[in-house]
């Protein structure tokens, strides 16, 4: 195999033995060339493997966000790819390289995606669509959605795993007002939602954020990172794509919507089939996600510091395993999610749109 990887030395051997887990595999023919992508994500490392076919992608996990062995997490992320690749807005999964002990986590090959980042609010409409195919496909039966996450009540978990995030803002440095101001939106979120008829669980995202989309020359979004689909509410999803905590993450899909642009986009996703569900719930689920993603922020910037995980297993936040620049980044966006005037700007834009929804 060509060896065309030129990196820093901290990556060298990682890519050295991606070249013989291929091997491994069965790779070494079919693969002319391995080039390292940017740095972008706190959870993978990226490697576009160039073919005389189809090119690929390695995804080499740094680490477990749901907090999985390595074995697992492979499996559960091969689910992912595997289920969401029906809609034709994902890539298709192509082989799993198992953990070792030169590739700890292993990694999975995924079709790669020529496309350009996501420009808002010009390729929301592209989004809902992917979204809304995605959360169209068929559910199956509950002995079968193992090994993703399948909740009995998925309104009830997600406000289970952000009670579990929010024991970390004691740990993350917060003014005091802006400890205030989370916890009074915590305490603002319903105890249930209304039973509304066909707004069970569907498969979605739960990382639909604008970063996570690549635009084809056809227009066509597809969302490259999968490793946190469940059996969930569509809210979420719809949530994490338009929120100011989202658009504002990623420097390469950065704007800042109005709510004219986010009601927009909901109802594109109702017009492209999305499954069906009532205001009230759709931006309950917006507050949860925003609530998610902040108390991920006091988690994050209370873990970051630690060393890394000797053992490769689970979840890991370390700074160690990302550049420095990318840790940079994430550090200004926690600080400034985490700020009571942000704080104050995503709760106003609720009530924004809790009019402009209300139809």
């Amino acid at each position: 195999m060509p060896d065309s990887v030129s990196c820093a030395d901290t990556r060298l051997d990682a890519h050295d033995a991606l070249a013989r887990a291929l091997a491994r595999a069965g790779h070494t023919a079919d693969i002319r060339a391995m080039r390292p992508m940017a740095d972008t994500g706190l959870a993978h490392t990226h490697v576009w493997l160039s073919r005389d076919t189809i090119d690929w992608v390695a995804r080499l996990p740094k680490q477990s966000q749901m907090g999985l062995p390595a074995d697992e997490n492979l499996a559960y992320q091969a689910a992912c790819f595997a289920r969401a690749s029906q809609s034709g807005h994902t890539p298709a999964l192509h082989g799993v390289l198992p953990p070792t002990p030169e590739l700890p986590r292993g990694g999975l090959l995924v079709s790669a995606v020529r496309g350009r980042p996501a420009r808002l609010p010009e390729d929301l409409p592209a989004i809902a669509e992917a979204l809304a195919a995605i959360h169209g496909l068929d559910v199956p039966l509950e002995a079968d959605r193992p090994p993703l996450h399948a909740p009995a009540d998925p309104w009830r978990a997600m406000r289970e795993e952000v009670a579990r995030q929010a024991e970390w803002l004691g740990h993350a440095g917060l003014s005091r007002e802006a400890r205030a101001r989370i916890e009074s939106e915590l305490a603002a979120l319903p105890e249930q939602l209304p039973q509304v008829p066909g707004a069970g669980p569907r498969l979605i995202s739960f990382d639909a954020h604008p970063g996570n989309f690549l635009v084809t020359g056809s227009g066509r979004a597809v969302l490259v990172d999968l490793e946190k689909c469940r059996y969930g509410l569509p809210g979420f999803d719809l949530a994490h794509a338009t929120l100011y905590t989202s658009t504002t993450w990623d420097l390469n899909s950065r704007a800042v919507l109005t709510p004219a642009e986010v009601t927009d986009f909901y109802r594109h996703w109702r017009r492209a089939g999305g499954a069906t569900g009532d205001t009230s719930s759709l931006l309950a689920c917006r507050r949860a996600m925003w609530l998610w993603s902040l108390t991920w922020c006091a988690k994050w910037q209370a873990q970051h510091g630690r060393d890394r995980d000797a053992d490769a297993a689970g979840e890991d936040w370390s700074a160690e395993l990302s550049d420095d620049a990318l840790v940079a980044h994430v550090r200004e966006r926690v600080d400034h999610y985490l700020s009571p005037a942000v704080i104050d700007r995503v709760r106003h834009e609720l009530d924004d749109l809790r009019l402009a929804l209300g139809d």
